[in-house]
């Protein structure tokens, strides 16, 4: 029997000098692998230290330059140079040194003819992210052994400026890790009649993986594949309880041992014991993706604590974008017992908007518990989360680049305290008082959102308009209003709400809170101004 594996290469690229990392999964025929314990023993482990010479070892890896070993660019590419980073990094190795050539941005393809970056800019990558390093992850599917892997990178023009690339890492990878199995088969794709499939002729990007509930997992505490795991808060809007069991013994019988650290199984994300609360909110994850592609999400489970030990002890609704993607979500059912871990897929398209720009929105993952005739425990949990990017029917993986941080705006003149002579309208939304920003003449409306119930929205399948939308009930909000000064605030109706965020659009989410998402919107009469503005 054949088995098919996978090869991971990462790409390390500082800028003057902003540190960049590609990681990327290729797949190619291979003989059967043997697993020792819960860890996999790659056939092709390579770790290349780009624009240095001679060997190193930094976090458990072996690194190798690029200068004079097997590793060297091709004729083409010793067109390039190296050089050493300005400022030596926390990490040394690979992010010292790197090849690069006098342009800024640049595109990556391979030889199978994808297109992993194109027009990429280090620098705005870097400060999206808020940090000097980046790491991208890629899965490419290789048809035979012994195939060479190309990879081309080709700088746009610019004056007086660098593409650069610190380090690649290739490593291979188990069958069907990511790939759909035949024996597996298709599963649900969110919002669609039809099924979804990850095929073997697509490539992949790792968009996110988190270890939900839990620490921070390094690339050596992986399971053999070098894989980064991140900590969930910064995505999570509401952090709920964070149980963990770490002397569980966990019982690999239904995925592969190696499929995530034991630590994602042991902790997690739950509501608690408040069933009051947890039915009064959803537990939610917003994930910022790129418009225009489909994406593969892989959600971990795992029951650890000992009072869940049966079906329909802890069943809960999971919604996917906001739709409904499981009515009746139950772990054990889907295991098989306590202490088994499961995962399950879904597909996704995240359509490019009608109105707006094709950059980020919001991937969301909503949990709500079931109720009391469905569950003992009205709760929901969730141990991981992972979600790829595939590649398009152009076979690129390219988003666009993040849009340039903003100087940080002069300080204003003093403002009389006069309500006559103060034109900055104060908006309150059920009973919060929202600042509004003054941006190019347009006022941005920021929407908390905080639980009002909307009798004319329900949503497309049927289900609770709440089961889209995470939010916290809120008493009578008449005490708040009349503490508001009417010649500086007005009260926006729900629909002028709707048509300033065009019905709660994800586009217009700015960010997320414990009340929920915080929205922005245009008001009615300043639309009107910028159309009769031409």
């Amino acid at each position: 029997m054949r088995n098919t594996g996978h090869r991971c290469l990462c790409l390390i690229i500082p800028s003057i000098l902003t540190p960049v990392y590609l990681f990327i999964f290729l797949h190619y025929l291979t003989i059967p692998i043997p697993i020792a314990g819960y860890t996999y023993t790659p056939t092709e482990n390579f770790a290349i230290n780009c624009g240095s010479a001679g060997n190193w070892q930094e976090s458990d890896r072996n690194w190798t330059g690029d200068v004079d070993s097997k590793f060297s660019p091709s004729e083409k590419g010793k067109l390039s140079t190296t050089s050493p980073a300005a400022q030596q990094p926390l990490q040394s190795i690979p992010y010292s040194t790197a090849r690069l050539s006098r342009n800024d941005f640049f595109s990556v393809k391979t030889g199978g003819g994808y297109t992993l970056l194109s027009n990429f800019s280090a620098a705005l990558a870097a400060d999206d992210l808020g940090t000097s390093t980046i790491v991208r992850e890629f899965c490419i599917n290789f048809n035979e052994e012994g195939e060479k892997l190309h990879m081309t990178f080709t700088p746009t023009a610019a004056a007086d400026a660098y593409a650069f690339i610190n380090g690649i890492e290739i490593v291979s990878m188990p069958d069907y890790l990511y790939y759909t199995s035949p024996q597996d088969g298709e599963f649900k794709f969110i919002g669609q009649q039809s099924s979804f499939s990850v095929e073997t002729d697509h490539a992949l990007e790792n968009v996110y993986r988190l270890n939900v509930g839990g620490q921070f997992i390094s690339p050596k505490d992986d399971t053999g594949m070098f894989r980064t795991w991140e900590k969930d808060d910064d995505y999570c809007v509401k952090l709920a309880f964070v149980p963990a069991n770490n002397s569980i013994n966990l019982k690999f019988t239904q995925i592969p041992n190696y499929t995530a650290p034991l630590h994602v199984y042991r902790t997690a994300r739950t509501m608690g014991n408040n069933k009051t609360e947890n039915m009064g909110y959803n537990l939610t994850w917003l994930l910022p993706v790129d418009s225009g592609f489909s994406y593969l999400l892989r959600l971990h489970f795992c029951e650890f604590q000992p009072e869940i030990q049966e079906q329909q002890d802890r069943e809960f609704t999971i919604f996917i974008a906001n739709q409904t993607a499981e009515n009746h979500a139950d772990v054990i059912k889907w295991s098989g017992g306590n202490g088994v871990p499961i995962y399950k897929d879904y597909g996704v398209m995240m359509i490019t908007p009608s109105q707006g720009s094709n950059k980020k929105q919001n991937l969301s993952i909503q949990l709500h518990p079931n109720p009391d005739y469905e569950t003992v425990y009205n709760d929901a949990i969730l141990n991981g989360i992972e979600l790829f990017k595939l590649s398009n029917s152009e076979n690129s993986l390219a988003g666009p680049n993040p849009d340039p941080l903003e100087a940080p705006a002069p300080s204003p003149p003093a403002q009389s305290t006069s309500p006559k002579g103060n034109k900055t309208k104060l908006i309150a939304i059920s009973g919060s008082v929202v600042a509004g920003l003054i941006a190019l003449s347009v006022i941005a409306l920021f929407i908390v959102w905080r639980g009002r119930r909307v009798r004319d929205s329900e949503p497309s399948d049927g289900g609770s308009w709440w089961g889209q939308f995470s939010y916290t009930s809120v008493k009578s909000t008449k005490t708040s209003r009349s503490s508001l000064p009417s010649d500086l605030c007005r009260h926006f109706t729900l629909q002028e709400i709707k048509v300033a965020t065009n019905n709660f659009d994800n586009v217009f989410i700015i960010g997320v809170g414990g009340f929920g998402t915080c929205t922005k919107g245009i008001s009615t009469a300043e639309q009107h101004r910028w159309q009769s503005n031409g």
